[in-house]
């Protein structure tokens, strides 16, 4: 009977270990937010994002006065440097925003490189719709973007 017992005990122990190790976590998840920390980190590089956004009207004055060597002049000088900021800025948003906001950067500079091909074609019609259509897929990334009240 001494034996039994033993061995009761040593499967009981065995079935316990067994149950706890495949036992998971009963914490639930929380999905990844944006923290007050994290959407201040983020304002470096929004806000030059946001001052391009502003600028683009610069872009459709340029285009609609046919001045095609200013147009194309602008979208490689002042907002050049906008490509990496905005690639810069997806990274950085939560993982599921990523590649959304990608694919729009992505988007905007393929609208650019049409503007700048119409504007070396002098093609105003082609011009001014895709600049329409920039500013479309501009402001889709812009909403992406976390704000101070989210």
């Amino acid at each position: 009977m001494l034996r039994f017992r033993s061995i009761l005990t040593l499967v009981l122990v065995l079935i316990t270990t067994f149950l706890v190790s495949c036992g998971g976590s009963l914490e639930a998840k929380v999905p990844p937010t944006y923290t007050p920390e994290k959407i201040e980190q983020l304002q470096v590089y929004i806000t030059p994002i946001n001052e391009a956004r502003e600028q683009m009207a610069i872009v459709g004055d340029l285009i609609a006065k046919k001045n095609w060597v200013d147009t194309r002049t602008y979208i490689h000088g002042p907002l050049g440097g906008l490509r990496l900021q905005m690639l810069n800025l997806s990274r950085s948003l939560l993982p599921k925003d990523q590649p959304v906001a990608a694919d729009l950067a992505k988007q905007v500079f393929a609208h650019f490189e049409r503007i700048d091909a119409a504007a070396k074609d002098k093609n105003a019609d082609l011009a001014y719709t895709q600049y329409k259509e920039a500013l479309k897929d501009f402001d889709s990334f812009l909403d992406l973007l976390p704000t101070a009240n989210s």
